[in-house]
């Protein structure tokens, strides 16, 4: 399993679009993908669980990614949650 914190930048914070993205691309990797924020845990390969998240501007969110491929999901990932485009 590897992990990294990584913060929200999108002024709009991660609403539906880009909770879309996110889960598209998670859904690409054979690894489980988990975010943490704000006391709340939410599996990355879903979007209902993603939006429970309420992942805003400067919100941190610890990504976990665990299985293969998880090195490049980690990095994939955190690319789209540090996006400014929605």
């Amino acid at each position: 399993m590897v992990s990294q914190t990584f913060t929200i930048i999108n002024p709009t914070g991660f609403h539906v679009r880009p909770t879309k993205t996110f889960v598209q691309l998670a859904s690409s990797f054979p690894c489980k993908i988990t975010l943490h924020c704000n006391g709340k845990k939410a599996n990355g390969k879903s979007s209902l669980s993603m939006l429970t998240l309420g992942l805003t501007t400067n919100s941190q969110a610890l990504l976990e990614t665990d299985g293969d491929q998880e090195q490049e999901a980690l990095q994939a990932l955190g690319e789209v949650l540090t996006s400014l485009h929605d």
